[in-house]
């Protein structure tokens, strides 16, 4: 699925800042919630925050050969070489990488990375790498969007709070979810449940 650039980095700053807003919105008996798995609020805060430092600092790195083409193998090859305990020990690192004013570390990445895409013009594509290898700029972005949308949703859960990303956030994210799906084969289940003909599985994930 084709994306326009310049809506998918509008999406991801905006993602980011509203995820930025919902971190200044949280106060010190947030920050030992449980989260999805091991992770507290503080973890699950630190990992959605690498959305943003490592948008930053993967585009001053080139890469030579493209291992990821596409939104889609992005997760797939990030699910084959993730091992769940070093994920989860890395999300509680980044938590405590986020010191004594976690609102002030993430608005500071989100400059960062505002600073970082600006840098690079709109008809400009070029390829980075990323944790999956070489990956086109257009390719990652959506994954950064997509990254906050999720797990900012999951903070404000697990906080009590009503909070939810803007409509043209949301919407990219939901670009990506079906492009993941379609990429598992899961898009005839998905289009049969939400028009009401049957349900998913219990614990039904698209992601690999």
């Amino acid at each position: 699925m084709s994306r326009d650039p310049a809506a998918a980095r509008t999406a991801l700053l905006d993602a980011g800042a509203w995820f930025a807003e919902l971190v200044e919105e949280l106060r010190p008996h947030h920050w030992t919630r449980p989260g999805p798995g091991v992770w507290d609020v503080r973890a699950l805060v630190g990992h959605t925050h690498r959305a943003l430092v490592t948008l930053g600092s993967y585009l001053t790195v080139p890469a030579e050969d493209e291992t990821c083409t596409g939104v889609a193998q992005y997760y797939a090859l990030a699910a084959a070489a993730a091992d769940p305990a070093d994920v989860a020990a890395r999300g509680v690192a980044a938590g405590h990488e986020l010191g004594r004013h976690p609102a002030d570390t993430v608005r500071a990445s989100l400059d960062r990375a505002r600073d970082a895409l600006a840098q690079v013009p709109l008809d400009e594509d070029p390829l980075i790498r990323t944790v999956v290898g070489g990956t086109r700029l257009r390719a990652y972005v959506p994954t950064r969007t997509f990254e906050l949308a999720v797990h900012g949703l999951d903070v404000a859960q697990a906080c009590g709070l009503d909070r939810t990303p803007p409509e043209h956030v949301l919407a990219d994210a939901g670009q990506t979810l079906l492009e993941i799906a379609a990429d598992g084969g899961h898009l005839p289940g998905i289009l049969l449940a939400l028009t009401g003909r049957r349900p998913l599985p219990p614990g039904f994930s698209v992601l690999p």
